[in-house]
């Protein structure tokens, strides 16, 4: 390890290289310009050979510069994918559980205090992202995804399936709430990612124009702008059940239109999955799933 150079030698140099300038790569690393300087001429010397050429005040890589910064440059990824891997890897007694953020939010957590005080000594670690997430990559034991799969080297199991449902706050225009389908579609409307055209269906009704409106592409967002009564919104049920029961949302009409992605259960298939969460997830959605056949509040 004696040919080893000083790593800020060598991160200086990479960012030089990658960035094509000493000032931008200073900005950078938050270093200032001739500390840049001197650990790239600290670098050469080591080396015996020039990396840079001078031009004026800037510099262009020599070939030598050019190979090195390849091979530099892949090295340090290596160095950081380990450091990474190391970071995320689960501790001893941890769970860790990749999900995304609606779904962590609006139906896990409220549940999740339950496994928690059955389970004192364990400690879990929520992993939310809107990506799919690698399980190995993000060091999850499980997800909880929401598709249809096949996720591949991954064992699935379906949690349970949603429904789109037509929410606003109870004091939407001044607590005077629509009270039919056709009504619904006259309100301000607040718009996202999912198609309203099963729901529409079910109505017997078109579906309302794309002009105007408020669009916003993340749910938590969405639920949100509800709340604050900018308008009604068609919501997964899993998300607004908690907010349905509480009072804080209000159901418009009795219609559900079946939501094509059920949430599943997914752990690789070559390791061994964390079973009493398993089992705790497969009786808390049945659970919520036997509570859908009750009536929802609603405006009426």
């Amino acid at each position: 390890m004696n040919d080893l150079p000083p790593m800020n030698a060598l991160r200086c140099f990479e960012a030089v290289a990658r960035l094509g300038s000493v000032g931008r790569a200073a900005e950078e690393l938050h270093v200032t310009h001739s500390a840049v300087s001197q650990q790239l001429r600290q670098l050469e010397g080591l080396l015996g050979l020039a990396l840079f050429e001078r031009e004026g005040r800037g510099v262009r890589l020599a070939e030598n510069g050019r190979l090195y910064a390849l091979q530099v440059r892949e090295a340090l990824q290596g160095i950081g994918d380990a450091t990474r891997a190391l970071r995320i890897r689960p501790r001893a007694g941890e769970l860790v559980v990749a999900l995304i953020p609606s779904f962590g939010q609006h139906w896990l957590l409220p549940r999740l205090p339950r496994y928690l005080a059955a389970h004192p000594g364990r400690r879990v670690r929520l992993q939310a992202s809107l990506d799919l997430q690698d399980l190995r990559q993000a060091g999850a034991q499980l997800a909880i995804r929401m598709g249809q799969g096949p996720w591949d080297g991954m064992v699935q199991e379906q949690l349970f399936t949603d429904a789109l449902v037509m929410v606003a706050a109870p004091g939407l225009n001044g607590g005077a709430l629509p009270r039919t389908p056709a009504e619904v579609l006259q309100c301000p409307l607040v718009r996202s990612a999912e198609s309203w055209a099963p729901w529409c269906q079910l109505a017997g009704l078109p579906e309302p124009s794309p002009e105007g409106g408020l669009w916003i592409n993340d749910s938590n967002l969405s639920l949100q702008a509800v709340r604050l009564g900018l308008g009604v919104a068609l919501e997964r049920l899993s998300l607004v059940d908690g907010l349905l029961r509480s009072g804080e949302l209000v159901a418009l009409t009795a219609l559900r239109a079946p939501y094509a992605y059920p949430y599943w259960l997914v752990w690789p298939q070559a390791a061994a999955p964390p079973l009493d969460f398993i089992d705790w997830l497969r009786a808390e959605a049945r659970c919520y799933a036997a509570g859908q056949g009750q009536a929802l509040p609603s405006a009426r």
